[in-house]
């Protein structure tokens, strides 16, 4: 097969399938119209998030046989489309959902301790203790809102820490065990301490996170986002944060990101003047990192061994 490489991605996939035989091109450089004549002898893609697979670009691929995307969302390809011409869609979220979890946990224990704003105090000369004290996980009740891959490798995370979790999944049942609680959405309404997201953008999750639904719960309480920046409405959420029924934020995502998620600008997202966006870059509740949940040394590797077990069992 020709398979296309639109981005970058660990070697080992790579170098698996040149061995196989098949015909690599390195494209993660070319623009749409330098990938148009390749696309027409197509086999396979392999890609990320740089170029949006719509109808358009698909059908410049009469002969394309699969997608292989590298990372979890499919949200930068017309799946239904896809599918419709018989090209298989492929993901990967086995290989970063332990990074993910251990991302998520990890942000929630920084926010938790303070530990952000304590270090750079420390870093300044300041020994301050008492404004730093913190809470614990044990006794709180950790909601989760998708129960795949994601989700399952937080609950995971969490066993330990002697807290409640609760999962809720519209697509998925009979996943309840020792160590998680399959539960309905309004049981999460009513005893959520902290609400952690792992579902994928669609229009049904998209701006999910909104006052009307904040509103909804019975307890103020911590919400961690690792899934993406669309699921959560940013304005609602200051808002919230402000009036106190957040009581504070993970935030790896954001709905200002660019559709690759490569590229964020504070100026080209006008963000500068953007009151919401400056009440969190200034607020020692919130813990903000780059779309860097699941993007470890690790699971850079495994994502592309996965792909590279989905595409030969094709």
């Amino acid at each position: 097969m020709k398979i296309l490489f639109v981005d970058t991605v660990h070697p080992i996939l790579w170098d698996k399938l040149v061995a196989d035989g098949h015909t690599c091109v390195e494209a993660h450089r070319f623009s749409l119209d330098e990938l148009t004549p390749h696309l027409k002898e197509a086999d396979g893609i392999v890609i990320r998030s740089r170029i949006r697979l719509d109808k358009a670009v698909l059908d410049l691929a009469p002969k394309l046989k699969f997608i292989a995307r590298a990372g979890a969302g499919m949200e930068s390809i017309d799946v239904d489309y896809a599918k419709s011409k018989g090209i298989a869609c492929l993901n990967s979220p086995e290989g970063n959902r332990n990074a993910v979890g251990e991302q998520a946990l990890g942000m929630l224990l920084s926010l938790f301790n303070n530990l952000n704003r304590a270090d750079r105090q420390v870093r300044s000369g300041q020994w301050i203790r008492e404004a730093n004290r913190g809470h614990e996980l044990e006794g709180k009740t950790v909601g989760i809102i998708g129960y795949g891959n994601m989700g399952s490798a937080f609950a995971k995370k969490l066993q330990g820490f002697d807290c409640t979790v609760l999962a809720y999944d519209k697509y998925k049942t009979g996943f309840g065990a020792a160590h998680v609680k399959e539960a309905s959405m309004d049981e999460l309404f009513a005893q959520c301490d902290v609400l952690s997201l792992h579902v994928p953008l669609t229009a049904e999750t998209e701006y999910l996170v909104n006052d009307n639904y904040i509103q909804k719960f019975a307890k103020p309480f911590y919400l961690i986002n690792t899934a993406r920046g669309k699921c959560v409405r940013i304005h609602d959420l200051v808002k919230n944060l402000q009036g106190g029924k957040i009581l504070g934020a993970c935030l790896d995502v954001f709905e200002y990101e660019d559709t690759s998620f490569e590229k964020f600008s504070i100026e080209a997202a006008g963000l500068n003047e953007n009151p919401d966006w400056q009440y969190l870059i200034g607020s020692d509740n919130v813990v903000l990192t780059p779309h860097i949940a699941g993007w470890t040394f690790e699971s850079h590797r495994k994502i592309s061994e996965v792909l590279y077990g989905k595409i030969v069992g094709l």
